[in-house]
């Protein structure tokens, strides 16, 4: 069973897995959130009645016991009747809700701040912001003027004020000062007594080229203080001022980041800033672009698109323009040829924004490359999702991009159409005319990112298809250009192409082996610092466990590597070298069908490995089903990365012990 997590950063609530448990009435949510601020310890019952009314009923004492046997119900469901609670327990003369570390929002955000302190300059900014992403409102909201809350809450905010300003003082050392001024602008909005945040949102500005905006928030700043508090500016602030008055040399940025991307964005930024207005719908449509071309160049350019790209999206909608909203979302059309995102939850957002601009675009025919762009962003978007929405979206662009006759319309469309393309086994040569058409509309039309993507796309289906012969002449051709348009992305993609084509040839001999996870391991080195969280993780122990498993040997599984997303088809490997076959057994039962996308087949071969070994019939015949329609292929091998060997070998391995 799923986990139950706690929230008590905004309304109070539960939740397990992703769906949020009845609490019934505020009292009984009154209860959690007084046990959660306990923090594990016990809560008296006669201090629990003093806390929930202000004049207790004649039978306090039993609602208590009433609301707590409810939230017992409602948090652990399936526990037998007159079993103990294992979470909201019973001791002593009250309760405790023994609550793990990382469940509840509150004790994450606390330990991811404390994280921040010790963390690299450099890594701590988005270690603050995935922490500052946990609130949802006021810490305890509907409990605001409780005496039992009031001091946690303030304990609360005021620990979020200060990690607002402190991941701004971190962007504006780090030469990042673009970056800091729209949090700080909004962060004044609500707490314009400061001091500290107007400081730095003036010299964010000043770092910027905005030296006019920074006197103007300082002279905000003194009449805000002086007007309505009667007190003048503090020291930092006065002499922030007199130094920018006189251009002290001290105020001036640090030196240019040492990541071209980052010098790109900071040089870029900086000439907005000081030639497009903030908000302007130019400036919005200006910066996707450049988030586009920093997309290709990978790394930390890779990263810092990510970072902006839902920020565009929300200023453009922002504006109510929904013809604005959607050239900001299609605008960015970057290609990609891995079938798992990097960022879920960004995608998530990005697709819900791009069908709100759908369902708001007017329906006229000079929308139609508009809701092209939009139904190709969501397939791409949609990427590993099983759902009917992403490959409907994918169809639908590619029919639309058709009928207008547009090249580069149509190539957007046909990455999606790709991304789509994993929904089973066996779609290899779908893939392959995919990659086949970008090739040629790219050579034609001078669409170079989509050249490339279309002999990637070919590389990867060539080796599914054992024709290694065709993938190596596709691996030559983008590596070509990736030289001649600077593509330094590809050559993650080929490295672990040679790799993968060293395992596939690789003998019975046990040197060969050793060359091919020597091999394995090189390209895994080229991942560092590519910003493709969603290719690495868990990649390589993926690729050397099929290795092993093509050759016959033994599964060898480490379960402290990070199998990342690979782990519930790794921990029964664990499980069955530990001598642990019955929950071996349950495990793989548990297993569902791997998601959509270029690793379908290596996972179905992971289920069949642990099928065989535990003599389970009916996940023998489900990954048969599963495989036979890739016949003839090289399991795993679409990705171009990695294989699991032939899949027919598979398939008479399940045959044979199915008819035993």
């Amino acid at each position: 069973m799923e986990a139950v997590t706690f929230g008590v950063l905004g309304a109070v609530t539960a939740w397990r897995g992703p769906r949020a448990l009845a609490l019934k009435g505020p009292r009984h949510r009154a209860v959690l959130a007084r046990l959660i601020l306990a923090r594990r310890r016990v809560v008296p019952v006669a201090r629990l009645v003093e806390d929930l009314w202000d004049a207790p009923p004649p039978r306090a004492v039993g609602a208590v016991r009433t609301f707590v046997g409810d939230l017992r119900r409602a948090l652990e469901p399936d526990r037998p009747p007159r079993a103990p609670a294992r979470l909201l327990v019973t001791e002593g003369p009250g309760y405790a809700l023994r609550a793990a570390p990382g469940t509840v929002d509150a004790w994450r955000f606390e330990a991811a701040v404390a994280e921040a302190d010790r963390l690299p300059a450099a890594q701590a900014p988005d270690r603050l912001r995935a922490a500052l992403g946990e609130w949802r409102g006021p810490a305890y909201a509907e409990f605001g003027t409780e005496d039992w809350a009031r001091g946690e809450r303030s304990r609360l905010t005021e620990l979020r004020l200060r990690a607002v300003e402190r991941r701004a003082e971190l962007l504006v050392e780090l030469g990042r000062a673009a970056e800091a001024v729209p949090d700080l602008d909004a962060h004044l909005t609500e707490h314009p007594w400061r001091e500290e945040s107007w400081r730095l949102l003036a010299l964010a500005l000043y770092r910027t080229g905005r030296q006019a905006d920074a006197l103007a928030v300082l002279r905000r700043a003194r009449a805000l203080l002086a007007g309505r508090l009667g007190i003048d500016p503090g020291p930092r602030l006065r002499r922030l001022e007199a130094g920018i008055l006189a251009q002290d040399p001290d105020l001036d940025p640090p030196g240019e980041p040492a990541d071209p991307a980052a010098r790109l964005w900071a040089r870029t930024t900086e000439a907005y800033d000081r030639t497009v207005a903030a908000g302007s719908r130019a400036r919005l449509e200006s910066t996707v672009g450049l988030l586009r071309s920093l997309a290709v160049t990978g790394g930390g350019g890779l990263e810092a698109a990510r970072e902006h790209r839902l920020t565009a999206v929300q200023a453009a909608e922002e504006t109510g323009d929904a013809e604005l909203t959607a050239r900001v979302i299609g605008a960015y059309d970057v290609p990609a040829n891995w079938t798992r995102s990097d960022d879920p939850e960004l995608a998530r957002s990005i697709v819900a924004a791009a069908e709100r601009t759908l369902a708001a675009l007017p329906e006229d025919p000079a929308t139609d490359a508009a809701r092209c762009r939009l139904l190709a962003t969501v397939a791409l978007e949609s990427r590993g999702v099983r759902s009917p929405r992403g490959p409907r979206a994918a169809a639908e662009a590619e029919r639309i991009a058709r009928r207008l006759d547009d090249p580069a319309l149509l190539a957007f469309a046909l990455n999606g159409v790709f991304m789509q393309s994993c929904t089973r086994a066996g779609l290899a040569p779908r893939r392959d005319a995919i990659g086949v058409e970008l090739v040629a509309l790219g050579t034609r039309h001078g669409l170079v990112n989509y050249e490339i993507l279309g002999h990637l796309i070919r590389l990867q289906a060539r080796s599914a298809l054992a024709d290694l012969t065709a993938a190596d002449a596709q691996a030559a051709a983008v590596d070509r250009l990736a030289e001649r348009h600077e593509r330094p992305l590809v050559a993650v993609f080929t490295a672990w192409y040679l790799a993968l084509r060293q395992a596939a040839t690789a003998g019975p001999r046990a040197d060969a082996h050793d060359r091919a996870e020597a091999a394995y391991r090189s390209a895994a080195g080229r991942l560092d610092g590519a910003g493709m969280p969603g290719l690495e993780r868990g990649l390589l122990p993926l690729a050397l466990l099929g290795l092993r498993l093509a050759h016959g040997r033994p599964a060898r599984v480490d379960p402290d590597a990070d199998w990342g997303p690979y782990r519930p088809w790794a921990e029964p490997f664990a499980l069955l070298a530990e001598g642990r076959d019955t929950e071996a057994r349950s495990a793989l039962r548990a297993l569902p069908e791997p998601p959509p996308d270029l690793l379908y087949e290596a996972l179905c071969c992971a289920e069949a490995a642990l099928a065989l070994a535990l003599g389970d019939r009916p996940a023998l015949r489900r990954t048969y089903d599963r495989l036979l329609p890739a016949s003839g292929e090289l399991a795993g091998a679409g990705s171009g990365l990695l294989t699991f060997g032939p899949v027919d070998g598979w398939l008479d391995a399940i045959r044979r012990a199915l008819d035993a």
